[in-house]
């Protein structure tokens, strides 16, 4: 798995993410490109891999849509297919869609499975686009900025201790850090410690990474005995994570604890408005969806995708912007579509709902 910990700027004279989604709308019912894939039909044809339904809710409940619609409204075949969390699955997935045949891959990497996947389309001449996650042998990348990611986490941290009126130099604060093997993981740390270390930070504690609620709650809840029951901030990578270690904080009765996260969803949004979460960072799905369908509908049409860096082993990366949601912007999300107000705004948060403008769309 590639540590993308450097990236390169590559100056190409605007921005090429607006650029890129300007190309989706252009449409065309079939591909006139130089995929191969088999040919014929299968040259009009992307084939999507999601990772699982269980480390975020975003796959099936957006990325899958978002996809789908933005190629099949520009004429292409969308075949979208989910591994559920099974590198094997992953393969006979792959093994199916290529065997049909496939204009271009667009894979989210699940444990190293999409790299074999990438390396047998290549073969065939079909391009491939790692999506969201990063892996060896994917001739683009299209992903939120993620080291940027980790600093809007890593402030999220500073801004919740300073909250609270601790001296982040002595403050206590646990590192929970994602999956070592999603390629992404490392870029959100970088970026996290790179805000909270120039800031006097250092870990406390620091337990063994995962996308798992259970196992991190788990591992925080390891980590707070060790430190016999003192926390002042927890750098967490997402909101799943962060609601294992909530539950942690709340069955300790310890309040007014820094909590980062990423990906806005609903029990994050909940732990926000609550005050058990300091802030999120909200990648709205579409934005990245979008600019992954118009870098596809390019590599279909044959024609050139731009980028604004790259990673550092030279792979094109085309980054789209996050954003940190506190609980005065929850409605923002919420008005975008990206989360229902019904779910967000439940019995026991309505109120809050109420205090930060959170109106249903």
């Amino acid at each position: 798995m590639r540590k993308s910990s450097l990236l390169a700027t590559v100056a190409l004279g605007g921005a090429a993410v607006a650029l890129l989604a300007g190309c989706s709308t252009s449409g065309g019912g079939t591909s006139t490109g130089e995929a191969s894939g088999g040919g014929g039909d299968a040259a009009g044809r992307a084939c999507v891999i999601l990772p699982d339904a269980a480390s975020s809710p975003r796959w099936e409940n957006f990325d899958r849509k978002y996809l789908q619609e933005g190629l099949e409204a520009a004429g292409f075949e969308a075949d979208i297919q989910n591994a559920q969390g099974d590198v094997n699955k992953y393969a006979t997935i792959a093994d199916q869609q290529l065997t049909k045949g496939c204009g271009v891959m667009l894979l989210v990497d699940y444990q190293g499975a999409a790299e074999g996947v990438a390396s047998k389309a290549k073969g065939e001449g079909i391009p491939v686009i790692a999506y969201d996650r990063p892996f060896d042998g994917a001739d683009y990348y299209v992903s939120f900025d993620n080291v940027e990611v980790g600093r809007l986490e890593g402030q999220t941290v500073l801004d919740g201790l300073q909250a609270a009126g601790k001296d982040p130099a002595s403050a206590v604060v646990v590192y929970m850090g994602g999956d070592p093997t999603d390629g992404n993981a490392a870029m959100f740390k970088e970026g996290a410690v790179e805000v909270m270390e120039a800031a006097g930070i250092k870990p406390a504690a620091e337990p063994p990474g995962v996308w798992d609620q259970a196992k991190s709650q788990t591992n925080f809840e390891q980590a707070l005995t060790g430190l016999g029951g003192k926390v002042d901030g927890v750098w967490v990578a997402n909101d799943t994570n962060a609601a294992g270690v909530i539950k942690v904080l709340q069955d300790n009765n310890l309040t007014g604890v820094a909590v980062s996260g990423q990906d806005a969803n609903v029990a994050g949004l909940q732990n926000i408005l609550l005050g058990w979460q300091t802030a999120t960072v909200y990648k709205p799905v579409k934005d990245e969806a979008d600019a992954a369908v118009a870098t596809a509908i390019s590599l279909l049409k044959g024609e050139q995708v731009d980028a604004q860096a790259e990673l550092d082993d030279g792979t094109p990366y085309i980054q789209v912007t996050p954003i940190l949601v506190g609980p005065d912007k929850v409605k923002d999300v919420v008005a975008a579509g990206d989360a229902a107000y019904d779910d967000v705004c439940t019995p026991d948060v309505e109120a809050k709902c109420t205090e930060y403008g959170v109106v249903a769309p």
